[in-house]
């Protein structure tokens, strides 16, 4: 008789409701790079959900840059960065990034979800204050579980409510900490940056930015939300992707260099993870380079947003608030959105269907991700996937 504990049978059941409710997906597959157009589960179709902003991932001049990484230094670090891990080129990455981001330095880690769930318990302890907007992207509310501070949320891009927040409660603690995403992930709205740092200068509270939507995509050439805003050194933390417009990846925390030093004590994902292969870090140095040598890459992918943007309005489809090239159709009804998007699918177009519990319920959405790389022909072709669907 087999025992049903070992069966999983609890899962299997979970796994029958969400097939009722309409919401239960198979992983999609890919056969090539990830292009403006793909081979996914063995269709040809317009890419509209990479995080590929600007085209890089497939660029030649990254992928020469990793090739000649792996001819130096092989395939992999060999060890955690703090024992025998950390080579030249993890070091060249960091000095780059910094200058990149106009920033004191920077400290890499493997991936942006490994910057919050590491950084965020290293920089705040017991007798703290974490002051969160409601809608901060999943890292940062597990990196905020991981750490031993006390927890408090704002309304989302709410200012009057942080003020009530940080007034209430900013003396019963010892350091607070403002975090915010520099872009909502899921929105595409920007966070009331210059607002936030004035109520932290107002109440000697701490800035923490994760801008993972924002790197590649807003200031100049693409350096992020804090320089967009001009914020130069009022914001503590500046967290960033390496695998969304540069198309590689990695994570990284930008600031100060005592910043640096704390994290590569108690950056936890740093002491007890290998560090990031050669060729990651090879490919990811030439793409800041690009981005340092020409606009040409960020301005594409604006253009391209803003035409999407238009021509989905033109249909008459509600495309939410985004400020920036993330662009959400929203639908609301959670089988209604993954049906919507098979149907996209079924005209050669692949929008990602978003749905609770990653927004809430009722929100459904396909969050469409334009990139640099798309051609006004595909665009055109994808909008006409949308006009036969409304």
């Amino acid at each position: 008789m087999k025992n049903s504990v070992h069966e999983l049978t609890y899962l299997k059941e979970k796994i029958e409701s969400l097939k009722e409710e309409g919401v239960y997906r198979e992983l999609p597959v890919f056969d090539g790079p990830n292009e403006a157009e793909i081979n996914l589960n063995g269709q040809r179709v317009i890419n509209l959900s990479s995080n590929n902003y600007l085209g890089f991932a497939n660029h030649p001049r990254l992928k020469q840059a990793a090739i000649a990484a792996v001819e130096k230094y092989g395939v992999g670090a060999g060890a955690v960065r703090t024992i025998v891990g950390n080579m030249d080129i993890h070091e060249e990455l960091e000095t780059v990034l910094a200058t990149f981001k106009r920033e004191e330095a920077v400290m890499v880690f493997q991936s942006g979800f490994n910057c919050n769930a590491g950084a965020i318990q290293a920089i705040v302890e017991k007798g703290d204050l974490i002051v969160s907007d409601e809608l901060n992207h999943a890292s940062i509310i597990d990196g905020v579980r991981l750490s031993r501070a006390d927890k408090a949320v704002f309304k989302h891009s709410d200012m009057a409510d942080l003020d009530r927040v940080l007034k209430e409660k900013r003396g019963d603690y010892n350091n607070v900490l403002i975090i915010t995403d520099g872009v909502f992930s899921m929105d595409g709205d920007l966070a009331r940056l210059p607002e936030i740092v004035a109520l932290a200068e107002a109440y000697d509270c701490l800035t923490y930015v994760d801008d993972a939507h924002g790197s590649g995509v807003l200031g100049e050439n693409g350096r992020g939300t804090v320089d967009h805003f001009n914020l130069h050194g009022k914001v503590d933390f500046t967290i960033g992707t390496l695998s969304k417009a540069l198309g590689v990846m990695g994570g990284y925390v930008a600031g100060s260099k005592t910043m640096k030093q704390w994290l590569s004590h108690r950056g936890r994902p740093l002491l007890f993870s290998t560090a990031l292969p050669p060729a990651v870090v090879g490919a990811l140095i030439e793409g800041l380079k690009m981005m340092m040598e020409t606009s040409e890459f960020t301005e594409r992918l604006w253009d391209n947003a803003r035409y999407l943007k238009a021509g989905l309005k033109d249909l008459g489809y509600d495309i939410g608030h985004s400020e920036t090239p993330i662009t959400p159709v929203m639908i609301g009804d959670e089988a209604r959105t993954m049906a919507f998007s098979k149907a996209l699918m079924a005209r050669g177009v692949f929008g990602s269907a978003i749905v609770f519990p990653t927004v809430p319920k009722g929100a459904g959405r396909i969050r469409l991700m334009v990139s640099a790389a798309h051609t006004r022909e595909q665009l055109d072709r994808a909008l006409e996937a949308f006009k036969a669907l409304k």
